[in-house]
C-alpha cells in the first residue's frame, strides 16, 4: 500500500507538472507595445496642442510637422506593408530586418516611428531626470552638462537630414549617436544600434520656419522643451 501511494502522488505531480509546461508554452508572449508595436489602425493624436512648445516650436511649425509631414510617413507606411507578410508584425520586428525590406517601408516606417518617439519627447518645461538616468548619464558621460554637450553635437553635426539620439545599447549601456535620414537605432542598417531614449529631429521641416539655417538655435531651444519623465520612463523600460 506504501508503495502504491508512492506511485500515486508521483503520478498527481508528474500531471501537474505537464499540465503546467503546456500551458506556460501556450501563454502567448508579450509583444511590444506604443511605438515599437503593431501598427494602429488610426493615425496616433498629438499629445499636446500645436502651441504647447511655444515660443521654443512655434505652433505653424507644429501643425506642419505634425498634420502634413508626420502623417504622410503613416500613410504611406501603412500602404507599403499593407497585404505583405509584415503587415501584422511590430514596429521593432520589421526594423530588425530592415535591410531586407524595400525603400519605402524604410523610409516611411522610419519616419512614422521617430516623429512618435520625437512627439514623446517633448513636453512643457518643468522637468527633470529621474534619479536613475541621472546616475546613468553621470557615469557614463562625467556630467550631465557634458551629454548635453555630447548629444547637441550629435545634433548639430549631423549632415544634410537625419537625428540625434540617446539609446541604450544590448549591454544596458547609454550612448550617443545620429542617423541619416529616418533611420533609427532599432534598424539593422544603422550605424549605430540600441533602444531610443530620447530623440531629436534636425530635418530643417522640423525648424525652419523660426529658425531659418540656424540649427544650432533650434537644438539650443530642444533643452528647453524635454519630457524628462517619458525619456526616464522610456530608460527604465530600455535597461529591464
Amino acid at each position: 500500500m506504501k508503495q502504491k501511494s508512492i506511485l500515486k502522488s508521483i503520478f498527481l505531480v508528474s500531471i501537474a507538472f505537464t499540465t503546467f509546461a503546456v500551458a506556460f508554452a501556450s501563454e502567448p508572449q508579450k509583444s511590444p507595445t506604443g511605438p515599437e508595436g503593431i501598427v494602429p489602425a488610426e493615425f496616433p493624436a498629438l499629445p499636446y496642442g500645436y502651441d504647447a512648445l511655444e515660443p521654443y516650436i512655434d505652433a505653424r511649425t507644429m501643425e506642419i510637422h505634425y498634420d502634413k509631414h508626420h502623417r504622410a510617413y503613416y500613410t504611406n507606411f501603412v500602404n507599403a506593408i499593407k497585404g505583405t507578410a509584415i503587415e501584422k508584425s511590430t514596429v521593432s520586428d520589421i526594423f530588425s530586418g530592415i535591410s531586407k525590406q524595400s525603400d519605402a517601408v524604410r523610409n516611411n516606417g522610419g519616419g512614422y516611428y521617430n516623429h512618435l518617439i520625437f512627439w514623446q519627447n517633448l513636453g512643457k518645461p518643468g522637468t527633470s531626470p529621474s534619479k536613475e538616468l541621472s546616475d546613468a548619464i553621470n557615469s557614463t558621460f562625467g556630467s550631465f552638462e557634458k551629454f548635453r554637450e555630447t548629444f547637441s553635437n550629435a545634433a548639430k553635426t549631423r549632415f544634410g537630414s537625419g537625428w540625434a539620439w540617446l539609446y541604450v545599447t544590448s549591454e544596458k549601456k547609454l550612448a550617443v549617436g545620429s542617423t541619416p535620414n529616418q533611420d533609427n537605432p532599432l534598424m539593422d542598417i544603422s550605424p549605430v544600434k540600441g533602444t531610443p531614449v530620447l530623440a531629436l529631429d534636425v530635418w530643417e521641416h522640423a525648424y525652419y520656419l523660426k529658425y531659418q539655417n540656424k540649427r544650432a538655435d533650434y537644438v539650443e531651444a530642444f533643452w528647453n522643451v524635454v519630457n524628462w519623465d517619458e525619456v526616464s520612463r522610456r530608460y527604465k523600460e530600455a535597461v529591464k
